[in-house]
């Protein structure tokens, strides 16, 4: 196989194997649902990569779960694994046995039958509570549904509403930052307490929330109540640190949990070195 035929290929694969997974998850949570049961996740998705995996080497195409016909399963009182193999059975019998009198069926009349299926698929109360939802949540939801329906790609759908999920997230989790100061009776003792997520999201925040005016001796930073998760969290708590100690100050910070202090004393600055007079971490 040539490199130009791979890189044709590689990229169309790629794609089949998400819409494949995304779809298979998706009629897995629907018919959780349902059914009000609880579904292995985990041992679907290495099921199917597997078996994707191996039956093109004997020739056969690539397959995922259906949503439209695991409805009509569950519609049909199916509740078990005799139901799923019994509708592979009858599939493969059409395909292999009556599959001259299958090409003779008009497509208009499938067509309705996916027409049905979409209807009663889609959840149509979604719309009318579109006004008391949350509004990031209406706009994931409007914008995952209009771009699968202008693409005709499920795939294109699914990540923008995943990443506009994630950002959604990551601005809510951030502004749960909050830098409290705790009164004290000591003179030139400031105390803050540190509670939240500490991360990009909320990294200028939590730099923002010190008062770094005047002329402290002794400063302490209680992050009991916090977590740091990233770079850009170390780098804002290195920031603070620093900004105090040009002024004098002597820093502390406590109450870091297992996971923070070992990020923090991986690639932390302040509690190795002090930067020198004038400079400034960025």
């Amino acid at each position: 196989m040539s490199w130009e035929t791979l890189a044709i290929i590689a990229p169309v694969s790629a794609t089949l194997a998400f819409v494949g997974l995304l779809e298979s998850l998706l009629t897995a949570n629907l018919i959780d649902d349902l059914t009000d049961t609880a579904s292995d996740k985990d041992r679907e998705t290495r099921g199917q990569g597997l078996a994707n995996i191996l039956s093109p080497l004997f020739g056969g195409m690539a397959g995922c779960a259906m949503i439209g016909q695991s409805m009509i399963n569950v519609s049909s009182g199916a509740r078990g694994r005799l139901s799923t193999l019994w509708a592979g059975v009858f599939l493969l019998f059409l395909i292999l046995v009556l599959q001259d009198w299958v090409a003779r069926m008009p497509m208009p009349a499938l067509v309705a039958v996916m027409i049905m299926v979409s209807i009663n698929t889609f959840d149509w109360k979604s719309l009318a509570t579109l006004r008391s939802t949350p509004l990031q949540s209406s706009i994931v939801m409007i914008a995952t549904t209009g771009t699968v329906v202008l693409t005709h790609d499920l795939s294109k759908g699914v990540v923008l509403g995943v990443l506009l999920s994630a950002v959604f997230f990551m601005r809510k989790v951030g502004k749960t930052l909050a830098v409290a100061e705790v009164a004290t009776p000591e003179a030139g003792v400031l105390r803050y307490r540190v509670g939240g997520q500490l991360f990009f999201a909320s990294a200028g925040l939590f730099a923002a929330s010190f008062e770094h005016h005047g002329r402290p001796t002794r400063v302490e930073i209680d992050l009991s109540d916090a977590h740091v998760w990233d770079l850009t969290g170390v780098a804002a708590l290195d920031k603070v640190v620093f900004r105090y100690r040009r002024q004098g100050a002597e820093v502390t910070v406590s109450g870091l949990n297992s996971a923070s202090r070992a990020l923090v004393q991986q690639v932390g600055r302040h509690g190795k070195t002090h930067l020198p007079e004038g400079a400034e971490l960025h």
